[in-house]
């Protein structure tokens, strides 16, 4: 992994946010795929089903149904986010590793979040978790022009914007899609997976970020 031979100080950690610093598997994205499905019902005058398919066919094809709303039907894109993660029980929602916050802190370098998600979310899930003050910036679906991961477009603004040299970057995500991209961009790959599977763009994979410090050469 080419980032363990840097020094900790010029080592840059980029993490994806859903299922890799929070696990949203269990309340949060039933929700919010409850939220986008009830959108298409409302503007795109499709059934349950039909709503279920164009969500789940976009997400596949473009990695956010944003995404795929947006090249095909000209959506709006902060009218969808607004509507499809509008969570006022959020904080009775998130769950994590209470080993998290120590993780972070013994893990040198910069420290970025990259996430599809709108900014409100991102910096209300981030504070609810209490690791905020970890990350030296925060990269949202709107810094990316909507084009969020995996598309090459949304990690160049990103590299462009923190003046980042991708081969000192770590990517830290539990999407291979996303690991992918990051690969051939020249960043290390950071997979959090309970999948024990090998992938050759994978560099390491690990189940919890909570395991990220003792797995990387101090």
């Amino acid at each position: 992994m080419r980032i363990a031979a840097l020094p900790p100080s010029r080592r840059v950690w980029i993490f994806d946010l859903d299922n890799t610093l929070h696990d949203a598997r269990a309340r949060i994205f039933p929700a919010m795929h409850e939220q986008i499905n009830a959108y298409l019902q409302r503007y795109y005058g499709v059934d349950e089903a039909g709503a279920d398919a164009m969500r789940q066919g976009f997400w596949r094809r473009y990695g956010t149904t944003l995404n795929g709303l947006m090249r095909h039907h000209g959506e709006h894109p902060g009218r969808f986010l607004r509507e499809t993660h509008a969570f006022p029980e959020l904080g009775d929602m998130v769950e994590h590793e209470n080993a998290l916050k120590h993780a972070l802190a013994r893990l040198g370098g910069r420290k970025l979040v990259f996430s599809n998600a709108p900014r409100h979310y991102v910096e209300e899930v981030l504070r609810l978790i209490g690791v905020g003050r970890f990350f030296d910036a925060v990269y949202t679906i709107e810094d990316a022009r909507y084009q969020g991961k995996p598309a090459l477009h949304g990690f160049h603004l990103l590299l462009r914007k923190h003046d980042l040299d991708p081969h000192r970057c770590a990517f830290v995500d539990d999407m291979l899609e996303n690991l992918r991209t990051a690969h051939r961009l020249g960043m290390s790959t950071v997979w959090v997976s309970a999948v024990r599977k090998r992938v050759s763009y994978v560099d390491v994979r690990i189940s919890s970020v909570t395991e990220l410090p003792r797995r990387i050469r101090p």
